[in-house]
């Protein structure tokens, strides 16, 4: 009998393990069900995920049109900004030259006799004018008995000539052409032969 009981004491102390690993197994396999279940997304309805990448599509547009507009604007302000301060050097270097004719109206206050010395300044102050033009890309255009050039030249009048060879070619210039870095900035006014 002890036999027996022994036995049946360790089959019910099998059957008390067996009972307690149940429910650890019934855990674990719910465990594992939501692990699968959280791996395997639910299968979302397609256009519900076109509208969302539609508006993600949009959001991208809309912030990239409004940086291109910010672009723009800037790019025009600092278009104005060197607009406003692109002749400031030029401007800056006639100063000197204002400051020179002031003094020589200053010095023909003073002087009434001599008059080659105030001559003599104010031709200074042309070659420094005409100097610093220089500098900055201008250039006088020669006009006289040269040919006739509508891109150059404004023909004012034309005079009757004998010559053939005069003929087509500018006779006296009128006022004076510049060009500005090889572009005609102010056409010369001549008289043409004809």
């Amino acid at each position: 009998m002890k036999f027996f009981k022994k036995n049946k004491m360790q089959s019910n102390k099998d059957v008390a393990d067996t009972n307690e690993s149940a429910p650890q197994e019934e855990i674990l396999n719910q465990q594992e069900e939501q692990k699968v279940d959280e791996q395997t997304v639910p299968v979302e309805n397609p256009v519900e995920l076109l509208k969302e990448e539609l508006a993600i599509a949009n959001d991208k547009y809309l912030r990239l049109y409004s940086d291109f507009e910010n672009y723009k604007k800037r790019m025009m302000r600092e278009r104005v900004d060197l607009i406003k301060t692109a002749g400031a050097d030029v401007i800056a270097s006639l100063l000197p030259v204002l400051d020179d004719l002031e003094r020589a109206l200053k010095a023909m206050d003073n002087t009434t006799t001599n008059v080659e010395a105030v001559k003599e300044g104010v031709i200074l102050i042309q070659t420094k004018l005409k100097n610093q033009l220089a500098q900055h890309g201008l250039q006088a255009l020669e006009s006289v008995n040269k040919p006739f050039d509508t891109d150059l030249h404004e023909a004012v009048t034309n005079l009757p000539v004998e010559e053939e060879s005069k003929k087509g070619i500018v006779l006296d210039e009128i006022e004076k052409g510049y060009m500005l870095n090889d572009k005609v900035l102010r056409h010369a006014k001549v008289v043409v032969g004809g």
